[in-house]
């Protein structure tokens, strides 16, 4: 069986987790827990807990358990007091106060939806993101920085964290190690790829990996974070603001998007992250190679990356590799 680590934060990591729980079940996701709005934000501050967010999306993703139990862990109170909070946030924040820790809380729920794989937060620290943008302004707090780089339309300079020195779990370093692929990504580059790769524990074990490391490049461009970026900006982010050295794999979707879902997004200024010969040319440079198709997918006027189609692709690869070493 393919041992899968992919690290990441937001939809985009849930979303390829159903593709790759298709291709195999010794998946280990690793998320960042530097969101600090909506209402993991609340149960951080009024809990002192790590925000569960993007924790509660993955293990929704890997889930084997019954629907009725995924829509419960998925219901948004839409009334009272409670309104906007998730009830599956709430659960874990229960589960957290009658466990020893975070990582034990969240083993415990991912007994209960028997999901594949597993899922671990990047730190059990309380991390805070900050960022400083080219006009020299600082901003603390993993919501409020695209909103500000927007706001004053003006991009990212440099991003860290708090504490600097923030260690992650000796599981994840494990995983790593053993692992035969390593994923990075889709996701918000600057809140949610790149926070995982200031912890130096996690970028060591990648950088010392023997396993191919793979970057999956955002379908569209993001206001705030990715403005104008084509897909060796992500690379050259990725190495400016991190430790990273690995990268052996770009994987870009060149794929068409409906015209009428096109145009809805460009009113969001958002807008598809093109692959130029500029873009060859530094990626070649680097000794990156690129995977290239189509692997977008459109639902309800949105686009989305196809999973099951990349986790097919990103296993054939694993294969050939096993085969040559033969």
């Amino acid at each position: 069986m393919v041992k899968i680590v992919a690290l990441g934060g937001g939809t985009g990591l849930s979303i390829l987790l159903r593709g790759l729980k298709e291709v195999s079940s010794d998946i280990t996701a690793v998320v960042t827990v530097a969101d600090d709005g909506g209402g993991s934000g609340v149960l951080r501050e009024d809990l002192g807990m790590l925000p569960p967010g993007d924790v509660r999306n993955c293990i929704l993703a890997l889930a084997n358990k019954e629907p009725i139990l995924q829509d419960l862990f998925h219901y948004r109170f839409e009334e009272g007091r409670l309104k906007g909070q998730n009830f599956g946030n709430l659960m874990i924040a229960a589960m957290v106060g009658i466990s020893e820790s975070f990582e034990e809380a969240i083993k415990k729920i991912s007994d209960i939806f028997a999901i594949t794989g597993e899922v671990f937060p990047v730190s059990e620290e309380d991390l805070v993101l900050y960022a400083k943008l080219d006009d020299g302004t600082t901003v603390v707090g993993e919501s409020n920085i695209p909103h500000e780089a927007v706001k004053r339309d003006i991009a990212i300079e440099k991003i860290w964290i708090e504490p600097k020195d923030a260690k992650t779990y000796d599981m994840v370093v494990k995983r790593i190690q053993e692992a035969d692929i390593i994923i990075l990504g889709p996701g918000s580059l600057f809140t949610s790829i790149i926070p995982n790769l200031l912890v130096q524990d996690v970028v060591n074990a990648i950088n010392q990996s023997s396993a191919p490391v793979f970057y999956i490049v955002n379908i569209m461009t993001q206001p705030g974070e990715t403005d104008g970026f084509t897909a060796s900006d992500h690379i050259l982010a990725l190495k400016k603001h991190t430790r990273i050295e690995k990268l052996d794999y770009v994987v870009v979707n060149t794929g068409e998007i409906d015209r009428i879902v096109l145009e809805r997004y460009e009113r969001e200024s958002a807008f598809p992250v093109s692959l130029q010969e500029k873009d060859i040319e530094i990626l070649e440079n680097l000794g990156i190679k690129i995977i290239n198709g189509d692997f977008v997918e459109e639902k309800k006027g949105y686009v989305r990356h196809d999973a099951p189609k990349i986790s097919r692709n990103l296993l054939r690869y694993v294969e050939r590799v096993y085969k040559s070493d033969k």
